[in-house]
């Protein structure tokens, strides 16, 4: 005899509480698809290059090939330099970058000029550079000099500058101290290279000349305008002085001159005409 049970009760839920189950169901669902791998994410996967407003990734491709990483260390002047960012400012660096510099290994940047960047994107490379290596506390109170210069220099004056503040480490001439020259002192640190190599003239602008003058190099212990001369009356180099020596560093770039007839190729220097002998300074043949 089978015995035939009664069906369990079926509690009865309301419809408004299956709707709301239903509608979390389908929101798990859709979150879930979402976060597969693979699902395109809102936006592009890779921003457009005129996008990248970034420091770090816009110095990294664009300038970190001849500066430096992190501007120190490169083939060209160091920008994470204070006393460099102090003197040129804003207003210059944005000039140089957007622009570049003619007759030399630095490239426009900008697109009105040929590059690449947009001006939002040059601004965010000079701003970044102000903000992430300058020190404007350490200058607010120094007369600071003149980036470019404002009067001709005068290259006979500006061997006795270079003589009083820049002999000591790079020679009577400017072809370098090293451990082996004469009464080098024995801290190599203390002597630095030839800064009349021609080929470094070749590739270095009056303003690039002026430029290191200006800054010095800290990582190379060498000091700014302000460091050069020491002793009973040391001072800061006067804009003047400044241009001086430069004119004096730049008269040692050669110049090509083309050959006579049965003759070899030659050049001259200008230095021949600027580096007269001098009790401190014996004539040199130069290269």
């Amino acid at each position: 005899m089978s015995i035939t049970r009664p069906p369990l009760p079926v509690p009865s839920v309301p419809i408004s509480a299956l709707a709301i189950v239903a509608l979390a169901a389908a929101a798990l669902a859709v979150s879930g698809c979402k976060s597969m791998p693979g699902y395109p994410k809102p936006g592009p996967e890779i921003p457009r290059p005129d996008a990248v407003l970034d420091f770090p990734t816009l110095y990294k491709e664009s300038c970190s090939g001849c500066h430096g990483e992190n501007g120190l260390n490169g083939a060209a002047l160091a920008l994470n330099n204070p006393a460099y960012l102090a003197v040129a400012g804003p207003d210059n660096l944005r000039k140089v970058t957007a622009n570049g510099v003619p007759s030399t290994l630095m490239p426009p940047f900008a697109r009105s000029a040929g590059g690449m960047l947009t001006d939002q994107q040059v601004d965010a490379i000079v701003q970044g550079m102000l903000k992430t290596w300058g020190r404007p506390a350490d200058f607010a109170s120094v007369a600071l000099p003149p980036y470019a210069a404002t009067a001709p220099g005068n290259p006979e004056a500006g061997q006795k500058v270079f003589l009083a503040a820049c002999a000591r480490c790079h020679g009577d001439d400017g072809a370098g101290l090293h451990s082996t020259s004469p009464g080098h002192p024995a801290n190599p640190d203390t002597g630095h290279g030839s800064i009349v190599n021609p080929s470094f003239l070749a590739l270095v602008s009056d303003q690039g000349i002026r430029s290191f003058v200006l800054a010095g190099h800290a990582n190379q212990h060498i000091p700014d305008w302000r460091g050069y001369l020491t002793g009973p009356g040391a001072h800061p180099l006067s804009p003047q002085e400044i241009s001086d020596v430069v004119a004096w560093v730049a008269g040692h770039r050669q110049t090509a001159v083309a050959p006579a007839a049965g003759s070899q190729s030659a050049s001259t220097s200008t230095a021949s005409k600027l580096h007269s002998p001098t009790p401190h300074s014996p004539a040199k043949e130069k290269p």
